[in-house]
């Protein structure tokens, strides 16, 4: 039997059999008449040599909804920003590529950051604030759609199930999630599984039934890059800079939107994209660097909703979320077992026991500075300060792509 149940606080929407694209993609050409779509592509210029990023755009090609695609690209050479023009301008959608280190960009971020606003460090969470600096610019967008730039298995039905319930007038949904399988011949997706469920349910004995933690274990893939809001919640939303950027775009969607107009939506059979190492003696990169990030962020939205932490509260928490995560690992394990997939349970107990090294850091951290490094502020913030920013960002993409 397909899985139709409903749980937690968002609606859901499952694959329930074979999709009938060309049925969804023809709706979707109607409706963004009305609601134009930019798809934004956070990258890296190493992805330009990559076989996913090359898949991506000979799908893309065929896609006949989307009114623009905005490449945001992380640091790069003026010799690699050409080269990158050139790669995606087989596109048939109105393109434009944001050189985000180049002068006319980096002239844009001296200015914000002049007049004392928030801009975090260089990263996918300031790349995709950027793009939406220069959607909202044109003012004529109304849905943007996000999704990385290393998924193997993309194709066109998960880009049309992501945009659908917020393009959709009869849905009208102003957030949509997507989720997916992570499954090969074994289980991925280790700090969903091993990290954040388990520790949203630790929160949840030690703190009861608080609606965002209820809001934020409502989701069934709450790391997955692929999204698709409302042009108004880019306006509004703050961003987080790093590894907690997932998680904190979900708690400002639930700061800023009714719960009611959230949802989540299976967008792919199964999904496979680059793994991340869990890196457990070095604080700086892998997953025990995601774990300190996704942690301290989920600790300071807590923080902010007036939630209390003690160093014995902390000290509670990660006994709580290490009984949590071997119980969950058990039933992983045996889930493995059912359908016959390999399982490392040593790799498994070290994962959840780096976790709990980040967890450990990422709590010690919030007990020293519970403010951290502030959100990089929203776009209604920043033009409020400087009402002609967004124009400056308008000129300096289109300048840059002449």
């Amino acid at each position: 039997m397909a899985d139709f149940h409903q749980s937690g606080a968002i609606a859901t929407f499952h694959k329930l059999g074979k999709t009938d694209l060309e049925k969804i993609e023809e709706e979707l050409f109607w409706y963004s008449k009305e609601r134009p779509i930019a798809l934004v592509l956070p990258s890296l210029y190493s992805e330009l040599e990559g076989e996913a990023l090359k898949g991506i755009i000979k799908k893309l090609k065929d896609i006949t909804y989307l009114k623009e695609v905005i490449v945001t690209l992380g640091q790069c050479t003026r010799k690699e920003f050409d080269k990158a023009r050139k790669f995606f301008s087989v596109l048939p959608q109105e393109t434009r590529l944001i050189w985000n280190n180049g002068k006319r960009v980096s002239d844009v971020y001296k200015k914000i950051h002049a007049a004392g606003l928030s801009l975090g460090d260089a990263g996918k969470g300031q790349s995709a604030w950027m793009a939406y600096g220069y959607i909202l610019a044109q003012r004529d967008i109304r849905v943007i759609a996000l999704h990385d730039c290393d998924i193997f298995t993309y194709n066109r039905e998960l880009l049309a199930r992501l945009c659908y319930p917020v393009t959709n007038p009869n849905l009208d949904y102003e957030f949509c999630k997507g989720y997916y399988s992570r499954v090969t011949d074994r289980m991925h997706g280790r700090a969903t599984r091993l990290l954040i469920t388990p520790l949203l349910r630790s929160l949840i004995i030690i703190l009861g039934d608080i609606p965002l933690l209820k809001f934020l274990d409502s989701f069934r893939y709450p790391l997955a890059g692929e999204f698709a809001m409302n042009v108004d919640l880019a306006r509004i939303n703050k961003i987080p800079g790093d590894w907690g950027l997932e998680v904190g775009v979900l708690a400002e969607v639930y700061r800023n939107c009714a719960v009611r107009r959230v949802c989540q939506v299976d967008i792919a059979e199964n999904y496979e994209h680059k793994h991340q190492i869990l890196s457990s003696d070095d604080v700086s990169k892998g997953l025990l660097k995601m774990c300190i990030d996704i942690s301290k962020s989920i600790f300071r939205t807590l923080g902010s909703e007036g939630m209390i932490f003690s160093d014995g509260l902390f000290k509670t928490l990660l006994a709580t979320y290490v009984k949590t995560a071997q119980d969950m690992l058990k039933r992983y394990e045996d889930d493995a077992a059912v359908n016959g997939l390999i399982f490392d349970r040593h790799e498994e107990s070290q994962a959840v026991e780096t976790f709990t090294q980040g967890i450990r850091i990422a709590s010690e951290t919030i007990a020293e500075d519970p403010l951290g490094v502030p959100l990089i502020s929203s776009w209604d913030r920043v033009t409020s300060a400087l009402p002609n920013i967004q124009d400056l960002v308008k000129s300096a993409v289109d300048k840059d792509n002449k």
